[in-house]
């Protein structure tokens, strides 16, 4: 899946879309990919100097993915509804993201009850993990925001 697929499925837009490309999605798990420039903006005040991605935002880029996995095999009418956290657990930061760094980005669907989903995520770099998660995010009509 590509980046208008993907612009397709989530409504986040640059600086904030971090999933450049969809590997693979099946019905219960993707592996997407973040590539890390030093032109992102949010490298300019974290850290001028020594650039290092900030966690949440991987933690935020593993979501995404989530989201496009929830979008593309759960949801029959993905332009009517937003997915949003409600949770996270357990984040743990195990190595720095720089620039030029390719976070690859791998999240399964622990659960799906009604409106709500968790699911858990790992970010490596080169397979050296940078980030894992537990998450949980509910799936809101869009009408309702």
């Amino acid at each position: 899946m590509k980046i208008e697929q993907i612009k397709q499925l989530l409504p986040h837009r640059y600086p904030f879309l971090l999933v450049d490309r969809v590997l693979e999605v099946g019905d219960e798990h993707i592996v997407a990919i973040k590539n890390v420039t030093a032109n992102e903006e949010f490298f300019n005040g974290h850290f001028p100097g020594a650039p290092v991605m900030p966690g949440v935002l991987q933690v935020e880029a593993l979501a995404q993915a989530g989201c496009i996995l929830t979008m593309e095999k759960k949801i029959d009418n993905p332009e009517d509804v937003i997915i949003v956290f409600s949770g996270i657990k357990n984040a743990r930061f195990r190595r720095p993201v720089v620039p030029g760094d390719q976070l690859r980005l791998e999240v399964t669907l622990v659960s799906s009850r009604r409106n709500f989903l968790t699911m858990s995520g790992k970010a490596t770099v080169d397979g050296d993990l940078a980030c894992e998660i537990e998450a949980s995010a509910a799936i809101v009509p869009r009408d309702k925001l």
